[in-house]
């Protein structure tokens, strides 16, 4: 049994996370801005924390993180103002990757997506340009760190249900993913050594998800 936090616990990926981490047996915090949302977070089996991550500071994250054996990423600006997505997908993932560190938790998830990168091609006019340079900043200085970490890169989101089949791969087809299945996929990373220093870009598809993280290398 492992203790693990989730950043931004009342995600939709993270409500599965957590409910699929609790059935394991694992002890999860879930850290969500809203006290309103607790009740959702219990309901998995989660404890939910009240932290404002974007406003925190690196020790305030550090003493709140303490005592967990790792860490998901999947909290995020949800397209508001380019500034508060700086400020939350890039500052506050950086201070909380600081933070791990300095607590001692060096198994570190980041959940981003497919086909993130600083060369990410879009331009300045593009309504989504703050949230790729936010996204790519945060997953280089993650990579740069001495933490063991897995960035995971699923496609366009669904709400679909999971078919706990995925296809891995950075190639340019289309397809999306479902939050479920990202969830799946984040637990089945958390539970596989191999994955650490993996960026793994993904979509729905035919190779159930512990053969398809198994295989990844």
């Amino acid at each position: 049994m492992t203790n693990i936090a989730i950043i931004g616990g009342h995600g939709k990926v993270a409500l599965h996370l957590a409910r699929l981490l609790t059935t394991a047996g694992h002890e999860v915090s879930s850290l969500i801005r809203n006290p309103a949302h607790a009740a959702d977070v219990s309901a998995t089996g989660a404890t939910p924390l009240q932290a404002d991550v974007e406003n925190l500071s690196t020790d305030q994250l550090t003493t709140l993180l303490a005592g967990h054996d790792a860490i998901v990423w999947s909290a995020g600006a949800g397209g508001g103002s380019a500034e508060r997505t700086y400020a939350v997908d890039r500052d506050a993932a950086i201070r909380s990757m600081v933070a791990a560190a300095q607590a001692g938790i060096y198994r570190y998830v980041m959940v981003s997506y497919k086909g993130s990168r600083a060369d990410h091609g879009a331009s300045p006019d593009d309504g989504m340009f703050a949230y790729y340079e936010a996204k790519a900043a945060a997953d280089d200085y993650l990579r740069a760190t001495s933490l063991n970490w897995t960035i995971l890169g699923p496609s366009a989101l669904t709400l679909d249900a999971a078919s706990g089949s995925i296809m891995v791969g950075s190639d340019g087809t289309g397809g999306d993913t479902s939050r479920e299945n990202v969830a799946l996929v984040a637990a089945a990373v958390l539970a596989s050594a191999n994955s650490i220093g993996k960026f793994i870009e993904f979509t729905d598809g035919d190779v159930p998800v512990g053969e398809a993280i198994a295989a990844v290398h």
